[in-house]
């Protein structure tokens, strides 16, 4: 989701009554180490070189009808969260979760890591004049933990039992149970101006809720048309342009996000020159309509940029909540009609790795058969658990020789037969008689061509699968109330896993709306090794728990598994600069706030 990979954390903790050690520092990480000391001037992936001045042009799918990115109805422009608002503290894209201090110019953890505390810095302040205060800071905690804000920022808030005014300028965060990230977790707050809010409804819908956001970020908003444009102009007053985490940053003079109706469309738009920057998700794009003459003489660039990132998993997820996919061995037969193998070469030309688990692409990524750490976890849920749990290494299907098509479906069938389902007249059937039949719903008419051929492999089992892309904004809609039998979803990991996980997976989440519990799991297994997670106090434990989650739900068969990879493909006008030196764990629009026009 994209305001979560925008809502990085920092926390800062002071103890005035409790007589316990300080640890102050000016940032904060799970490993208590920082790459950068407290008197660094920049980010090492930003440059020196940076210049200030010009216009980007970028673009974003479907349209927008809100002000407000932290509340679940309605769908806010992109650009709104990371150009208008900011947190307590940044991510350093340097480090696996490290963060530095931006509202908060000192962070204090006591030794026991039941609290935090915050010093605001005396410079902050909010586009109109004002000051940032402690008091907005504590308007934005108990608001975004109301039912007010989006169920995300709800559960992922919801150890910071509460927030105490200590003086002027100092909060302290108390946390219901602290765990190794929870500090950092309060360091991501969003900070919101309480006057603003208290002026105009947090939850507006209509007019109101089109009223542009006063927030503390080096933008504010210029234009708007309605799901068809935002404009953000450089605040001349922002008062962190000279601040370490911001130096050789944000350095256009005004951003517009355009808004299209589909991929195919702003593709050509992109090659027309209506904006200047665009990351391709689609390998087909890249591979055969990335040229033209535009890219021949130089005008575009094609790039691709290798990253670190924990790569999650991508897959075609189960809404299980209908009753259609509640057998296990249902969503196993599905799994094994997929040919990634020939889907690669045939229409990704080679690009793509097979997801193998939850946390591809990290050491989070359960490997072999359990360990002895692990089977602490999972043996008291043993009788609750597939054997497979404890017995198979994870791997997704593959038609690779020996193994092949016709095989997987072959068992495919077993599993149907098992489950009570029967083809009849070429038509696969219950036992009353229902055909077995379900819709994938899309947002990009591009995923088309990719569910043909796994439609084309379930209906010689005898389902029948109807695949359709509709308007972004209705998407987002049957998606967040889970109307939907099929959705394809991304979930991102961080090089730490923690608070997400409740709203991934928990059972809490899962009758949630706008949770990202999509396939709607409710396990207590889950759920304990979730706390398991959230709470491993020390990184070997945190591994452990993790790779022991990856088993649970990779043998719950909740997704059809699907690819992903480990690099950026980015098309951008010639004219655009960046700097050297890369980070190692960003999203492509998190580098681009430190690029600049030549």
């Amino acid at each position: 989701m994209r305001f979560f990979l925008q809502h990085c954390i920092l926390i800062a903790l002071f103890l005035l009554t409790v007589p316990s050690t300080l640890l102050a520092a000016h940032g904060l990480s799970i490993d208590g180490m920082l790459k950068y000391p407290k008197d660094f001037t920049r980010f090492d992936y930003t440059s020196p070189q940076a210049k200030a001045g010009g216009h980007l042009n970028l673009h974003d799918l479907g349209s927008f009808d809100k002000m407000n990115p932290f509340t679940l109805k309605g769908v806010p422009p992109a650009g709104l969260t990371s150009y208008v608002f900011e947190s307590l503290a940044v991510p350093s894209l340097d480090e696996p979760f490290a963060e530095y201090g931006l509202i908060a110019e000192d962070i204090e953890l006591a030794e026991d890591k039941k609290s935090v505390t915050f010093t605001i810095n005396s410079q902050a302040a909010f586009s109109d004049g004002s000051p940032v205060t402690v008091e907005d800071v504590l308007f934005s905690l108990d608001t975004l933990k109301s039912n007010l804000a989006h169920p995300f920022y709800q559960i992922y808030f919801r150890d910071i039992e509460r927030a105490e005014i200590l003086d002027p300028r100092r909060i302290r965060f108390h946390f219901a149970r602290p765990n190794r990230e929870l500090h950092m977790i309060a360091g991501q707050l969003p900070v919101l101006n309480k006057a603003f809010y208290t002026t105009h409804h947090f939850d507006a819908a209509g007019a109101e809720g089109m009223v542009a956001p006063v927030g503390s970020g080096p933008y504010i908003i210029s234009q708007v048309v309605p799901g068809k444009l935002i404009s953000y102009k450089k605040n001349p007053n922002y008062w962190a342009g000279e601040h370490p985490t911001r130096r050789g940053m944000f350095n256009f003079d005004t951003i517009t996000v355009k808004y299209y109706k589909d991929p195919v469309v702003s593709l050509e738009a992109f090659k027309a020159g209506e904006f200047d920057f665009t990351s391709v998700n689609i390998a087909k794009q890249w591979q055969r309509d990335m040229r033209g003459r535009r890219f021949d003489n130089g005008e575009l660039v094609k790039k691709t940029i290798p990253h670190h990132n924990n790569a999650g998993i991508q897959a075609f997820v189960f809404n299980t909540r209908r009753p259609l996919f509640k057998d296990a061995r249902v969503r196993q037969a599905l799994g094994l009609a997929l040919d990634f193998e020939w889907t690669n070469a045939s229409l990704f030309f080679s690009q793509y790795t097979r997801n193998n688990s939850y946390f591809s692409n990290s050491i989070y990524a359960a490997e072999g058969l359990p360990s002895e750490a692990e089977l602490e976890l999972l043996n008291p849920w043993r009788a609750q658990l597939p054997p497979e749990v404890f017995s198979k290494p994870l791997s997704p299907p593959a038609t690779t020789p020996p193994a092949s098509l016709r095989q997987n479906l072959l068992q495919a069938k077993e599993l149907l037969h098992e489950a009570g389902w029967r083809v009849q007249d070429g038509v696969l059937k219950n036992s009353a008689g229902r055909p077995f039949r379900f819709d994938v719903l899309l947002v990009d008419n591009a995923f088309e061509r990719v569910m043909a051929p796994y439609a084309n492999n379930l209906k010689k089992l005898g389902i029948m699968v109807e695949y359709r892309s509709i308007d972004p904004s209705l998407y987002t809609d049957r998606v967040k109330n889970f109307d939907f039998d099929m959705v394809v979803s991304v979930y991102g990991q961080s090089q730490s896993p923690g608070n997400e996980q409740r709203d991934y997976w928990s059972s809490q989440s899962a009758d949630q709306p706008g949770s990202r519990n999509l396939a709607g799991i409710k396990s207590p297994v889950v759920d304990a090794l979730i706390e398991a997670i959230i709470y491993a106090d020390t990184q070997e434990k945190l591994t452990t728990a993790c790779r022991a989650l990856d088993r649970v739900l990779w043998y719950g068969y909740y997704m059809v598994p699907n690819w992903y990879l480990a690099s950026h493909r980015l098309a951008y006008a010639s004219w655009l600069r960046r700097p050297q030196t890369l980070p190692l764990y960003f999203s492509a629009s998190q580098w681009l706030d430190t690029w600049w026009r030549e």
